[in-house]
């Protein structure tokens, strides 16, 4: 399993960092910008999604995202802590070990990542990886090293909320959606393409769903560049309700095992 595939299905002591490490010892690469507002009735504090991970038969993983009730305030802004959590389990756990954790600084308005921190432990394969984001001058420092990026440029947890947002309510089949993230020091533009929409069954009832295929980059993890399927929830939530892929060495799937303090009601028949 790569180390992007969990973050991709899912689109897981910060004080003495952030004061070690802060945006705006050199040189802005851009004019500043003001931030953006942007509406937000999809997520809120205190949300919590947990999900099991399959490959092939075996039960492979499970993962928790939760956006946590603390509102740390970071250059002078309300920000949401997002945290994601996946791990082995069962069988799978002592032929491929995997104890990820990522963080997400998100500022409340803007939709758009402060801090980033990624720990990954995946079958003794690690990264340690810290991101500091301004907006303003269009930089992110990533583990001491500066970037310049195009405004509101997500990183791999962010990028997941800020779709969250997108008004899908007229979406048409064959629509395209894209964002940019920056992911292992570089620029990703991340698109999905709207496929239609499917009612499905799972563990927390028959949910409405709005399919998406992300197309994503073949050779590294998938055999096709649309070898992955998403399913969220078709109301304003739009919390991901199953994700499939077809990889290099088999198939994966994840499901929504349970959920609690949505910021709606989810669309169960």
């Amino acid at each position: 399993m790569s180390n992007r595939l969990v973050p991709i299905l899912l689109t897981l002591t910060l004080t003495p960092f952030l004061q070690a490490f802060t945006v705006g010892d050199e040189k802005p690469a851009a004019e500043k910008i003001p931030l953006r507002s942007v509406k937000n009735e999809s997520f809120k504090r205190g949300e919590v999604l947990r999900f099991r991970l399959h490959y092939g038969i075996i039960d492979a993983g499970t993962a928790e995202v939760s956006v946590m009730e603390e509102n740390k305030i970071l250059h002078d802004r309300n920000t949401f802590h997002v945290v994601g959590i996946g791990k082995s389990i069962g069988a799978f756990d002592p032929f491929f070990k995997v104890r990820d954790r990522y963080e997400s600084y998100i500022d409340e308005e803007a939709i758009a990542p402060v801090v980033f921190i990624r720990r990954v432990d995946e079958g003794g394969f690690k990264i340690n990886q810290e991101q500091v984001y301004d907006h303003d001058t269009q930089k992110v420092m990533s583990n001491g090293k500066y970037f310049d990026i195009p405004a509101y440029t997500q990183d791999m947890i962010s990028a997941f909320y800020y779709a969250r947002t997108l008004d899908m309510s007229n979406a048409k089949v064959g629509d395209e959606f894209s964002l940019k993230s920056f992911i292992d020091n570089e620029i990703w533009e991340l698109k999905i393409k709207f496929i239609g929409r499917e009612t499905i069954k799972t563990d927390v009832g028959k949910v409405r769903c709005l399919k998406f295929r992300p197309i994503v980059q073949k050779g590294r993890v998938f055999k096709k560049s649309e070898d992955l399927n998403v399913w969220i929830s078709d109301d304003k939530n739009h919390i991901p309700v199953r994700a499939q892929a077809d990889v290099l060495i088999g198939s994966v799937k994840m499901d929504l095992t349970s959920y609690s303090n949505l910021a709606n009601p989810l669309s169960l028949e």
